[in-house]
């Protein structure tokens, strides 16, 4: 059980650093990882009396 736990920890610290690295080289492979920024202008009434 504990061989178990040990490959599964060794698993998800290549996990992370596999996603680690593709979001470092992401753009090499034409993935584009920026937000996409948009203006949105709402209307806004103020009633001061």
């Amino acid at each position: 059980m504990l061989k178990l736990l040990k490959y599964f920890f060794y698993l998800l610290v290549v996990a992370a650093i596999a996603f680690v690295g593709f979001a470092y080289l992401g753009p090499f492979f034409g993935v584009d990882f920026s937000a996409h920024m948009q203006t949105i202008e709402l209307p806004l009434a103020l009633d001061i009396n």
